[in-house]
């Protein structure tokens, strides 16, 4: 009684070997949906959350997140770093700094131009030229450091003429794409000058005399101890010819017109602004806010732009003045301080 018993409580034993095997436990199956459902909950919530937080950064946005104001805000910015730089060239035009309180050295100039054009937020440079030329030598100074920062740069520049621009002044100007000038402007002037005096009739009264003892029969060249010779005269026309080609080169190709023209408009003579406007020796009439707004719009960029001016405040005061009212006699004192001859872009005519 009790093997039977002990038999039903094992129907798999060896007695009873057809009983069927045990299936899968169904709380096994249960744990697995419970596991989807709860990545299935927490993949909609962390959707919800997404969506929250990209809801409330668009709510939180200014309005100038639409594209378009956006645009207008990056274009007033950059507005506001654009700029214009002016340089002034006032006084005549020399290397020597002997005179620099009243006038400016090209060196100094030369490296304003540089400086200018190496600025990211300047666009376009304006040349404010109040100047009756000066220094052969100098004057080319600048020139090449305009064309130089043309190339290096590719930003426009004007000049702009105030009360003189002649000789050396307008030397500088050529290498500018666009010229302003005032209707009552004085320019042109386009030439060369070698000034030699001759003290000999006044040494001879007063009993002196000189002698140099030399190299060579030239070395004295232009000494205002004695007449010239007219051998001498002859080899210092051709310094003069050959500088003046320079200058008339330089104007052709500024003002991009045939050598014949421009030789034709450089006999020395000087225009005023609108005459030089009808012989295409300048551009535009107008004063420097005309030039500003030329250069803002050749540079791509609005009218009244922002103007960065890199002057020494009291060099341009003492520039200014001997150039409108020559109270310092800058010329005369220049001509005292070095009374050696050389060759000018200048016009002596006030």
């Amino acid at each position: 009684m009790e093997n039977d018993n002990l038999n039903s409580q094992n129907p798999a034993g060896p007695e009873n070997p057809a009983a069927p095997p045990p299936g899968r436990p169904a709380g096994r199956t249960r744990l697995w949906l419970k596991i989807i459902a709860v990545l299935y909950a927490v993949s909609v919530i962390a959707s919800f959350v997404v969506i929250a937080k990209v809801d409330s950064a668009r709510k939180a946005s200014p309005k100038s997140m639409d594209l378009t104001k956006l645009k207008d805000l990056a274009a007033l910015t950059s507005a506001k770093k654009e700029a214009v730089a002016v340089i002034p060239i006032f006084g005549a035009i020399y290397q020597t700094d002997s005179s620099k309180v009243w006038e400016r050295g090209s060196q100094a100039v030369a490296k304003k131009i540089k400086a200018a054009a190496d600025k990211k937020e300047v666009r376009a440079i304006v040349l404010d030229i109040n100047s009756p030329g000066g220094s052969v030598g100098a004057v080319q100074e600048i020139h090449a450091a305009i064309v130089r920062a043309k190339a290096s740069s590719k930003k426009p520049f004007v000049a702009r003429f105030g009360d003189i621009s002649a000789s050396g002044g307008y030397y500088v100007a050529a290498a500018c794409d666009s010229i302003v000038a005032q209707p009552g402007t004085l320019t042109g002037s386009i030439g060369v000058i070698f000034s030699v005096s001759s003290f000999s009739g006044l040494m001879n009264k007063v009993g002196i005399r000189n002698e140099a003892i030399k190299s060579g029969k030239f070395k004295d060249i232009g000494s205002f101890m004695r007449d010239m010779t007219p051998e001498e005269r002859k080899l210092l026309q051709g310094l003069i010819d050959d500088t003046y080609d320079q200058f008339v080169n330089a104007v052709a190709a500024g003002r991009k017109m045939p050598i014949e023209a421009a030789k034709f408009l450089s006999d020395g003579r000087i225009y005023t602004g609108r005459q030089a406007l009808e012989v295409k020796l300048v551009d535009k009439l107008g004063d420097l806010q005309d030039a500003l707004d030329l250069a803002a719009e050749k540079a791509g960029i609005p009218k009244n732009p922002r103007i960065i001016r890199d002057t020494d405040p009291f060099e341009q005061f003492f520039s200014i003045i001997d150039s409108k009212l020559g109270i310092f006699g800058g010329a005369a004192v220049e001509k005292a301080l070095n009374m050696s001859p050389r060759l000018e872009y200048r016009w002596y005519g006030i």
